[in-house]
């Protein structure tokens, strides 16, 4: 089990990032959140395993048909098990 923080910065708000996310993650069996920023950016934080996680970030990277993607930002970090599913956070 790994965790990966990513911060997806473009047009990323009102084009269904946060809803596609979430049917993204729970598809491939991940726990944890995602969220929008204040500054127009979303964020995840998922954990689950690395080749899972890899494919969530792979999909950010492109996002819903409507999101125009500049950058991901990428940390990954030691899971904690803290999550019982993945959700919207607000």
């Amino acid at each position: 089990m790994e965790r990966v923080h990513l911060v997806i910065i473009g047009e990323v708000q009102a084009v269904g990032f946060r809803f596609t996310a979430i049917e993204v993650a729970r598809d491939l069996g991940l726990t944890g959140w995602v969220k929008n920023n204040p500054d127009g950016s979303v964020e995840i934080v998922a954990e689950g395993p690395k080749e899972k996680l890899e494919n969530l970030l792979t999909w950010a990277k492109t996002g819903p048909p409507l999101a125009r993607i500049e950058d991901v930002k990428i940390e990954w970090q030691q899971a904690t098990g803290e999550f019982g599913d993945f959700t919207a956070k607000y």
